[in-house]
């Protein structure tokens, strides 16, 4: 084995020897994850939608919530803030019965596609009313396999490439839909499908699923519950099991079976009107630790918007801008491979407002200020709590919480303790036939209106501007002259400012940025931290003795000065105030902290 051979496989973490019992030092190069990236930029955004889809639709009860509609209403949205324009289209197709396969059973699925064109609308209700919640159009069929195929489709795009990131616009949903029974609006699982695609086909090792959809996706649960190479997130109204699905699996304590244990988070919310402190609580104290501890590399949402403000299904309160930023802060994770697919969402507004910001968010625009965010509500601390409390052996991230013996708690005076509770106040009956027609909530006109309002106003002052240009730069090699000339080697010198300059360059990040102009500090905007006397002082260095200098540094005792400080000092601080090019964000690389 070669010198150059052993090095490359040092670097890489591997042991260059092939004896299993010898003791080699492995030596893992930090940066090369940095040097892979180099040529690696931002990829475009998908969407996958098809027209047709407004087909699917009740025959025997015209005010069914899902709708039509929920489709139409999104895509209108989306074109009035010219979002369609900016994506790359992918082109819908059908699941095929290899991928139906992997999840549902044959029976289910011959059974739907017995359905198709039937012109019996008496028939379809009859089958309907087997299953929980769901009705059968003759469309149905062709309907739901385009629904899951896209869901492939999108996902596939973004594996291979194509696209950074992308949307599903699909309906029938799918996350509740099980191996052998179709359930709550949904025939076959979208979501699932494509991760198990993703799994089988794509060498993905690590898939998070997050589902924000107000009702837990349980189908999505039951598919991957001892699989360890998917972490099922889901943040759902539960209230002890009084709320549909009414599932005692809905609860915190079911983190998953056998190799799979500890990779199912349920945080279920017990009451109504939580909002956006309760979810964002939920997503920083404990989504994002688990999900950076697990580094997956695809990430799939189930994005249902019946949690939003108006949905009379969820009765909750995130507000549309809100899903801008649950959705901004996962895309950080995969290498920003993110698949966000329809789910649920049922007032029209609030779907197709919340949508259509989340489209935005994967554009690549700044999320939009939120109202003031207050505490989380003590209902969900304690349900973040609980998950905590039955997760904590399985995540490193969750450790430094501490653990502690219940039955010890008892025995311990000083400190708080948190001890969860499991409460069920569903049924564990389940009926044989269901309800077809007015089974679901309905909200009172007053009702709808003070809505209407609440969501006409959050709208009207949500703030959508985007900056001139996404990314300013700001860079002078004056500033490099400021320099320790006792002491050339000291740790502040002029490479550290010229070495991320030329590495700026070789990785070709100056050339996607707009540059500006340093400028000097004004005297006026120096007098808005220091004082005049200082300000002063550091002036009359200019040109003077290295000597003379000397004498100054000593007395400060923690800086140097030579003669081209001041002037370097000047450019630093001007420069940092160039924000005011209109930028989304600026990068500014100086040299001297004297200001």
């Amino acid at each position: 084995m070669s010198k150059q051979t052993k090095f490359s496989n040092f670097v890489k973490g591997r042991s260059p020897s092939s004896k299993k019992n010898d003791k080699v030092n492995v030596f893992v190069d930090h940066l090369q994850n940095t040097r892979d990236c180099k040529d690696k930029i931002s990829g475009q955004t998908g969407i996958i939608y098809d027209e047709r889809m407004v087909e699917h639709q009740c025959l025997w009860d015209p005010n069914y919530p899902e709708c039509p509609e929920r489709f139409t209403r999104v895509l209108e949205r989306c074109c009035e803030y010219g979002l369609l324009q900016r994506c790359v289209d992918i082109q819908p197709r059908k699941a095929t019965s290899e991928e139906l396969l992997k999840l549902h059973t044959p029976d289910r699925i011959e059974l739907l596609k017995g359905t198709d064109g039937s012109p019996d609308a008496e028939a379809l209700e009859a089958i309907s009313s087997g299953y929980d919640a769901i009705y059968i159009h003759p469309s149905t069929n062709e309907l739901a396999l385009l629904a899951a195929g896209s869901t492939v489709e999108i996902v596939d795009a973004i594996l291979d490439g194509k696209v950074q990131n992308g949307m599903a616009i699909v309906r029938p949903p799918g996350h509740h839909a099980m191996k052998s029974e179709y359930c709550g609006y949904c025939f076959f699982n979208n979501v699932a499908i494509a991760a198990q695609h993703a799994l089988d086909n794509k060498g993905v090792e690590r898939i998070l699923i997050v589902d924000w959809d107000v009702h837990h996706g349980q189908a999505t649960q039951q598919m991957f519950y001892d699989d360890p190479r998917v972490l099922y997130f889901s943040v759902h109204r539960y209230e002890h099991g009084a709320f549909w699905p009414n599932l005692r699996e809905s609860d915190f304590h079911y983190i998953g079976s056998g190799a799979g244990k500890g990779f199912n988070v349920n945080v279920p919310l017990n009451k109504t009107k939580m909002g956006n402190a309760d979810y964002l609580a939920i997503w920083h104290q404990l989504l994002l630790p688990l999900a950076y501890e697990f580094q997956p590399e695809l990430i799939i949402i189930s994005a249902g918007y019946d949690a939003a403000l108006g949905c009379f299904e969820g009765e909750m309160e995130i507000t549309p801008a809100c899903y801008s930023h649950l959705t901004s802060s996962l895309m950080g994770l995969a290498q920003g491979k993110l698949a966000v697919i329809l789910e649920g969402g049922y007032c029209l507004k609030s779907l197709a407002e919340g949508a259509a910001l989340t489209l935005r968010t994967l554009l690549g625009d700044p999320c939009p200020i939120i109202s003031k965010v207050g505490e989380p509500s003590l209902s969900i601390q304690q349900s973040v709590l609980s998950a905590i409390y039955v997760l904590r052996p399985f995540w490193k991230c969750l450790q430094f919480q501490g653990r502690f013996d219940v039955s010890k708690v008892g025995s311990k005076k000083e400190g708080t303790y948190f001890v969860p509770s499991v409460t069920f106040e569903g049924s564990d009956v389940k009926p044989t036939t269901f309800a077809t027609r007015n089974c679901y909530p309905v909200q009172n006109r007053e009702t709808i209106n003070l809505l209407d309002q609440r969501l006409d106003k959050l709208i009207k002052e949500t703030s959508l501007a985007v900056p001139k240009h996404r990314l300013c730069f700001v860079y002078d090699e004056r500033m490099a002259s400021h320099r320790n000339v006792n002491e050339p080697g000291h740790p502040e010198r002029p490479a550290r400012i010229t070495s991320i300059y030329q590495k700026l360059l070789e990785y070709g990040v100056l050339d996607r940025c707009y540059r500006l102009d340093a400028r000097d500090a004004t005297r006026e905007e120096l007098l808005w931290l220091h004082k005049a006397d200082y300000i002063d002082e550091i002036a009359v260095t200019a040109g003077k003795k290295q000597s003379t200098l000397n004498q100054l540094e000593r007395q400060y005792g923690s800086i140097f000065i030579c003669p081209d400080t001041y002037s370097a000092a000047l450019l630093s601080a001007g420069s940092s105030l160039c924000s005011r090019c209109h930028s989304g964000r600026i990068a500014v690389v100086t040299q001297s902290r004297l200001y």
